[in-house]
């Protein structure tokens, strides 16, 4: 089976694609295409399977980079691939050569594909709550500026994540995310439970970057945790008691 993706269409054009969890080798709680090199799975079943999502972009398998994520908002620039033992600790890759590919991997946080034609700049990020309030897209943007591209000719697009009605919060989040600023209280809606509530966690970050200016910013429609069939997703695990589980991968590049 093919390793399955979804596109969008403000990216057409360039290789990318939003990958589901169909179409790996991965078993158990990471069935099947678990792309993540940090969790328990069996590691040559990740190899392959983020092989797989190469092929299926009709791309080398050695041309995927990705990095060590940790939810803070360091940007890698990368100009050949990095191995898989010496991903940086970062939580976006941004590059300006052709024929090199940008991945981050997903479990319920934002995975936003970002690229300027015109100045021929790609980025990846991976903004989970604690990312996107401290900065980590605004960062991705500026560190595609340092390679030449001008954020009015940016598209960035949010990917499979968690959605409002899905992701109920508490107090804590809440207040993180108002105290950058009060007007994002307009991400939450009441909660099932007293003092929860619902965060738009994809519509935050759309905003976020739609505020510093760039050109298009879109939303794909797929809610991580209520489609179990498609996407692997943390809350859904933590909730039903499992135990470990795969990750998502999104990818960009430029052809070449």
């Amino acid at each position: 089976m093919t390793a399955e993706f979804l596109t969008a269409t403000p990216l057409a054009g360039l290789p990318h694609g939003f990958f589901t969890r169909r179409g790996g080798v991965s078993s158990g709680g990471f069935a099947t295409l678990n792309c993540s090199l940090s969790g328990r799975d069996d590691p040559e079943k990740v190899v392959v399977n983020r092989a797989r999502a190469m092929e299926a972009l009709g791309l080398a398998p050695s041309v995927l980079s990705g990095a060590h994520q940790v939810h803070g908002i360091a940007v890698a620039e990368v100009t050949e691939p990095i191995p898989n033992e010496a991903r940086p600790e970062a939580d976006a890759l941004v590059t300006n050569r052709p024929g090199l590919a940008l991945g981050v991997v997903t479990a319920d946080c934002g995975p936003v594909l970002f690229a300027d034609r015109k100045a021929g700049v790609v980025g990846a990020a991976h903004a989970g709550w604690r990312g996107a309030v401290a900065g980590i897209l605004e960062e991705t943007v500026q560190a595609m500026e340092r390679l030449g591209a001008h954020r009015g000719d940016i598209v960035a697009v949010v990917g499979p994540c968690i959605r409002q009605n899905s992701y109920e919060v508490g107090a804590d989040l809440r207040e993180a995310v108002l105290a950058q600023n009060p007007a994002n209280a307009r991400f939450f809606a009441e909660g099932r439970r007293p003092e929860h509530w619902q965060f738009d966690l994809p519509g935050y970050c759309a905003v976020r970057m739609m505020k510093v200016g760039l050109g298009t910013v879109a939303v794909l429609a797929a809610d991580t945790f209520a489609d179990a069939g498609s996407f692997f997703s943390h809350r859904r695990r933590t909730l039903a008691g499992e135990g470990p589980i795969g990750h998502q991968l999104s990818a960009i590049a430029l052809p070449g």
